[in-house]
């Protein structure tokens, strides 16, 4: 059984786009990768934003639980989210890197019994 997040109205997707956001800006932080993260985010905005308005216009999808601020024609949680994702994607990426690359204590184990 999902929680039931619709508690929120029309905050509720402002609440999971900050809710994401934060967890984007803990991975972002521990692997140390803001600048990556903002430069990728850059570069992948104006596309994104071109392909969620586009999609919006059209009638792919709405959205019913925002806030209905719009900031050049798409709701603001769309602009949250489109800085979300590449953060998100960035700050997982190196942080599977570093604890890929570190060494396990059995191979710091191995290292001494092989000394």
């Amino acid at each position: 059984m999902l929680p039931d997040i619709t508690v929120f109205g029309r905050y509720t997707y402002l609440v999971t786009e900050l809710l994401w956001g934060t967890v984007a800006i803990v991975l972002v932080t521990y692997a140390g990768v803001a600048r990556e993260a903002l430069r990728t985010t850059a570069v992948l905005y104006p596309f994104a934003y071109l392909w969620d308005w586009y999609t919006l216009e059209v009638g792919v999808f709405v959205i019913p639980l925002r806030t209905g601020i719009e900031l050049l024609g798409i709701p603001i949680e769309e602009h949250i989210f489109m800085l979300v994702v590449p953060a998100m994607v960035v700050g997982t990426h190196e942080t599977l890197q570093q604890l890929l690359d570190q060494p396990t204590s059995r191979d710091s184990e191995q290292s001494t019994a092989e000394t």
